[in-house]
């Protein structure tokens, strides 16, 4: 009799944990992922980067080109042209509170970073109307004191090449023009900036 309840209590303890299993199916490590032999071998799709992730150089996307813009600060400049060089490529737009606030840390980088290999270029890609009219651009980006390369997206072909959602979005490429790293919002300064160190170190 003993034995017998203890196999029905078995088979009932079994049946939950299948159940619990089932219920809750392992979910997959992202950075265990990102780093198995077979996706090293393999690009991840731009609609797969993990924000705030290092990207190993076997599974970074390669970083789309921009589109025909107006530069500001700089002449055109091409991801392909800047082999060699660590980028780091902010959307933003001068009217948007989290692009202002993110600013301190980008123009930080740009000076302390630039003459060691990075090289910073702002996407602007407006949202509201008075964004849209150079002028204004011309106008705000010396004003907020950026002194790196800014090139417009008015038609949004850029943001849109690189899959984007919200401002500020920045990137991070390294010196074979592979997406490393994405970042999304204000925030992850000092990850961003170990990011930053780590790519022109390689």
């Amino acid at each position: 009799m003993l034995r017998k309840i203890f196999l029905i209590s078995l088979v009932a303890i079994m049946a939950v944990g299948t159940v619990a299993i089932a219920r809750y199916p392992h979910r997959r490590n992202s950075s265990v992922f990102l780093n198995s032999p077979s996706s090293r071998d393999k690009p991840i799709a731009l609609a797969d980067i993990k924000t705030d992730m290092l990207i190993p150089a076997g599974s970074a996307p390669v970083a789309p080109a921009f589109a025909e813009g107006k530069w500001i600060n700089s002449d055109p400049l091409t991801i392909e042209k800047l082999r060699g060089r660590v980028l780091l490529v902010e959307f933003w737009t001068f009217g948007c509170y989290n692009c202002r606030n993110t600013l301190p840390s980008v123009k930080e980088w740009d000076q302390q970073f630039r003459d060691r290999g990075l090289t910073i270029i702002g996407v602007h890609t407006p949202e509201l109307s008075e964004e849209y009219d150079l002028d204004n651009l011309r106008r705000e980006v010396p004003s907020l004191g950026i002194k790196y390369a800014v090139v417009t997206d008015n038609d949004y072909k850029t943001w849109k090449a690189y899959n984007l959602e919200a401002w500020p979005t920045i990137f991070v490429i390294d010196k074979q023009g592979r997406i490393r790293w994405q970042h999304v919002g204000e925030g992850r300064y000092e990850e961003t900036e170990s990011v930053i160190k780590e790519l022109l170190a390689e």
